[in-house]
């Protein structure tokens, strides 16, 4: 077939723009991040004299890299529509957050819609696959104190017992409020076939749009993170023990990521905007920590019914293009989550602007020593 001169435009327009994106990707990180390194460096007296100050400084900037990653999807048009509870009501407690995960692009999607939820982002600690360690992002994540966790069953043991270490160490020394977590270890389309399997073996429901979660970390969060008087346990973990201010870990988000046609988008659509404009629909349901049962059997029961529970909103979904209504109500309201372009706008100049301070900086400093 041949192609026609509009076609031809269309398809030279796209490629241009991807790689204008591209470049400019490239250049915000090679701005950004060192910069954020470097602004850390220069504040280690502070750490040493406040430490409450330093994780704070961290954290606000921590947040604005966020919104860097966040704004290239925000300027091709891939925003976010919220549904269920609403979370702003508990952004101030402690929360643990459980994400279906799809593609890479969830995170992106993540680090988007919760940058107007006041403190959370800044507070956060991600638990990710060891793999994003080795990304233009890792250091940022390893100084932040996010958690990189190696998947595998010769893994799984060990991998717990450094988390549980991890969440003592950093996480309310640095003042962390939420800890955001992929139960299903691994992207839908590599796990599904598996999880399928193991379903039909122990006579559990047959899933297509999620995978079957595991237990691991999520016990291990629940048993260190929350205060002794919650979920029936005789003790929460060493960490509320050392800090007796926090009230200890109080809310599960069950947070569940939709995208139209359940066409997922990967992180390389992310940064070279080549797909049109996106709406993603992210539902979230609340749940009291007290409600959520601490023996692993039970526990276990739980969190799959929680992801049986995705199964059928994606279900409808996909149906219907829109989540069901909570029980009892007739009608399932939205929420459409906006980002301020002038705040986008400030950060990126910010990052520039911070970049050739540095090089100045260091240029001077090369001519007076050398």
């Amino acid at each position: 077939m041949a192609v026609t001169l509009e076609q031809a435009r269309r398809v030279g327009y796209t490629c241009l723009k991807a790689l204008l994106r591209f470049a400019f990707m490239v250049a915000n990180n090679l701005v950004a991040i060192p910069s954020y390194v470097l602004y850390l460096i220069v504040l280690q007296p502070l750490r040493i004299l406040d430490s409450k100050s330093f994780w704070y400084i961290e954290g606000v900037l921590f947040k604005w890299l966020l919104a860097m990653v966040a704004s290239w999807g925000w300027w091709a048009g891939y925003t976010v529509v919220e549904w269920g509870d609403d979370v702003k009501a508990v952004s101030e407690d402690e929360a643990m957050v459980l994400v279906n995960h799809q593609a890479t692009g969830d995170v992106c999607t993540l680090m988007m819609c919760l940058q107007d939820k006041g403190t959370v982002v800044r507070q956060m600690m991600w638990l990710m696959d060891h793999i994003f360690k080795y990304t233009n992002f890792g250091i940022v994540s390893l100084i932040h104190g996010d958690f990189f966790i190696r998947q595998g069953r010769t893994h799984r043991d060990q991998q717990l017992v450094l988390l549980k270490d991890h969440l003592e160490k950093y996480y309310r020394s640095r003042n962390r409020k939420w800890i955001v977590l992929f139960p299903e270890g691994g992207f839908l389309r590599k796990r599904r076939e598996t999880s399928q399997a193991f379903a039909k073996k122990n006579n559990l429901p047959f899933l297509k749009h999620v995978t079957l979660p595991r237990l691991g970390a999520t016990q291990v969060i629940l048993k260190t993170l929350v205060a002794p008087q919650e979920n029936g346990t005789p003790s929460g973990g060493d960490a509320v023990r050392k800090e007796s201010k926090s009230k200890g870990l109080q809310w599960v988000i069950d947070t569940t990521i939709a995208y139209p046609k359940a066409e997922p988008i990967d992180i390389q659509t992310w940064i070279l905007g080549y797909r049109q404009p996106t709406v993603t629909h992210v539902h979230y349901r609340i749940f009291p920590v007290k409600d959520v049962p601490a023996e692993p059997e039970a526990l276990t029961n739980w969190l799959y019914q929680r992801f049986i529970e995705k199964e059928d909103l994606l279900t409808h979904f996909y149906e219907t293009g829109a989540f069901p209504p909570p029980q009892g109500q007739t009608k399932a309201i939205s929420r459409e989550m906006t980002l301020s372009n002038l705040w986008l706008v400030a950060i990126q100049s910010f990052a520039f602007l911070s970049g050739g301070m540095w090089y100045c900086l260091f240029q001077y400093l090369y001519h007076c020593l050398f």
